[in-house]
């Protein structure tokens, strides 16, 4: 298996079908069932926010946290990733494509000449406004 610290970028797919072969080659199948998949993403997701818990706001790229400090970030990053890709794996769910279609969706939901530079949820933009070529904009969440 070739070192992943030599690539530029991975994939999603290469991602699922290594998380995969982790697993069989652990005999860990049998404990990936969807719901202990996802409650151990919820796990890794509180761990991540404990990073963040008592920091306040802080800025983009981090500038002021120590790189020990980045690495752990990336590190908890990547756990909620694994997790993610492998229940949507078990799940039978493309997850590249399910990710681009909700984009779609919210390009729908959120139209730019309504909601540049708003932090309003699109429930709050005004029906009349909101609709696209005489259709609704609305999108189930």
């Amino acid at each position: 298996m070739s070192s992943v610290m030599e690539k530029e970028g991975v994939s999603l797919e290469e991602l699922k079908k290594r998380m995969a072969e982790f697993a069989k080659e652990r005999k860990w199948d049998q404990f990936h069932s969807p719901r202990n998949l996802l409650l151990a993403l919820v796990g890794e997701v509180g761990k991540l926010s404990e990073i963040f818990q008592w920091k306040g706001e802080v800025e983009r790229g981090l500038p002021d946290w120590e790189d020990e400090e980045k690495q752990h970030l990336g590190e908890e990053l990547s756990d909620v990733l694994l997790y993610l890709v492998r229940l949507s794996d078990i799940c039978g769910v493309d997850l590249g494509k399910a990710a681009m279609r909700k984009m779609e969706l919210n390009a729908i939901k959120y139209p730019v000449k309504l909601c540049k530079g708003s932090f309003k949820k699109h429930t709050l933009f005004d029906a009349d406004e909101s609709s696209v070529n005489g259709d609704s904009a609305a999108v189930d969440d």
